[in-house]
């Protein structure tokens, strides 16, 4: 049994980047890309999969990734925001973030590439990042806190591999 469950999700389909959208922070989620990430959610229902607590950029794309999976999830996670998972973020801080939530088993972390899969690869020892597709999530099992390099990758699923769980 594993002390913690981190769940990492990239945020799901954004607005292309532009005029539209200086400032990049406030850039939201498509209409498609709420819907593509609400099927996922469902696709963690599929297979009895729920967080304790979601922790979220402070960016407006990711704040919605994490209120899908709250709204979705038949657990209701509280969310948290933490700028250790916005773009500028450092993994010494996300690990420093974690820690904050020890007493709670299976949490959600919500954020960006190539944040992700660098912390991703830093957590599990592996030399080269992970690749997150918009919406992928992937679980790894830490039998010890703070979460070291030991950790262990359960399994990384890819949105579409989500949403066919859904079905």
């Amino acid at each position: 049994m594993a002390m913690l469950e981190l769940y990492l999700i990239r945020h799901g389909v954004a607005e292309e980047r532009g005029k539209e959208w200086p400032d990049d922070s406030q850039r939201p989620l498509t209409a498609d890309g709420i819907a593509r990430l609400r099927k996922a959610a469902r696709g963690l229902n599929a297979v009895e999969v729920g967080f304790d607590q979601i922790v979220t950029s402070p960016l407006v794309r990711t704040r919605q990734t994490a209120d899908v999976f709250a709204e979705e999830l038949k657990m209701k996670p509280p969310i948290v925001t933490s700028d250790a998972l916005a773009p500028a973020g450092t993994p010494a801080a996300v690990i420093q973030e974690i820690t904050k939530h020890v007493r709670k088993s299976r949490v959600a972390l919500v954020g960006h590439e190539p944040n992700l899969g660098e912390l991703a690869a830093q957590l599990i020892g592996a030399r080269n990042p992970l690749e997150f597709k918009k919406g992928g999530i992937c679980r790894i099992d830490f039998d010890m806190l703070p979460p070291k390099g030991g950790g262990m990758l359960r399994w990384f699923l890819s949105p579409k591999m989500l949403r066919k769980l859904a079905e």
